[in-house]
């Protein structure tokens, strides 16, 4: 059949899609998530999830170096890649021989779509509407006025955040956090005067693609001191498959999180002004 995918490009895909290989992380969880399990037979290897299940698929390469040769064994008749995690030419080769699929995400209702199509051109419609309708449900609950300048940063040596008309800015705005950086590029390099200039009251440090530990914590205070900075799951702001399932309530318990620690520190602040009033 002739699908259309997210990049608007026409793909002749088989009505029952046999040798699947996903290109992305996050969509290889959502097909095992949409009981394709059986049909997947290459996957990369950033594919962690689910662990117990990716362990025994082919790997094909890296997201952004694909081997052609361990593909070209593997005879896909659908293959899933997308538009800023896979790289261009790889991507051109590919499509002389096989049905590839393109999603290009941006927000919320383009993963949900995302999720839709692949469900129509695997035939696991079904499943796939029961899983975005779950989302869907637990997003509506999510009602944040927070409107916190926030930085949130993916990378260190040099810094890297985040700009508008990314999936992580628009989970940001979500969660009633501003983005601190909305102003620049897609994933702009931030110096240590840039973001003291930003000023955020919040600093989120993302476990990937850089993996941020407990240790980088005062390393942004010392930048930032009267920021509260946290450690944040980057696979529950950027996953844009399945994983959405659980971002939801991790977002509403991380707003909590901040409230209480914004009320403590408001509460120091009034404390340490009324020991300084004169007798």
């Amino acid at each position: 059949m002739l699908v259309r995918d997210q990049m608007g490009f026409e793909v002749e895909v088989p009505s029952r899609p046999q040798r699947i290989i996903s290109l992305v992380p996050s969509q290889t969880e959502l097909l095992f998530d949409l009981g394709l399990g059986e049909q997947m037979v290459g996957i990369t290897k950033f594919c962690i999830h689910p662990a117990e299940k990716v362990k025994n698929k082919t790997i094909i390469g890296g997201t952004k170096n694909f081997h052609f040769d361990v593909i070209n064994a593997l005879q896909p008749d659908f293959i899933i890649g997308n538009k800023e995690e896979n790289y261009r030419d790889g991507i051109l080769q590919l499509k002389e021989n096989y049905p590839v699929w393109m999603s290009d995400i941006s927000n919320l209702a383009e993963a949900l779509e995302m999720m839709q199509q692949i469900g129509l051109v695997t035939n696991t419609a079904v499943a796939a509407e029961k899983l975005t309708q779950k989302i869907k449900t637990f997003f509506q609950k999510i009602n944040s006025t927070l409107d916190l300048p926030t930085a949130y940063f993916i990378w260190r040596k040099p810094y890297m955040s985040v700009g508008p008309d990314t999936f992580i800015h628009e989970m940001l705005k979500i969660c009633g956090f501003l983005n601190a950086f909305s102003a620049y590029n897609r994933y702009p390099e931030i110096n240590a005067e840039q973001l003291q200039a930003a000023n955020p009251t919040l600093i989120l440090l993302s476990s990937e693609p850089y993996p941020f530990k407990e240790k980088h914590i005062q390393e942004f205070r010392n930048i930032c001191p009267h920021a509260i900075v946290k450690l944040v799951d980057g696979e529950l702001f950027s996953w844009y498959g399945s994983r959405l399932q659980y971002s939801a309530e991790y977002f509403e318990n991380l707003v909590e999180e901040v409230k209480a620690e914004l009320n403590f520190k408001n509460s120091n602040c009034r404390n340490d002004k009324s020991a300084n009033q004169p007798l």
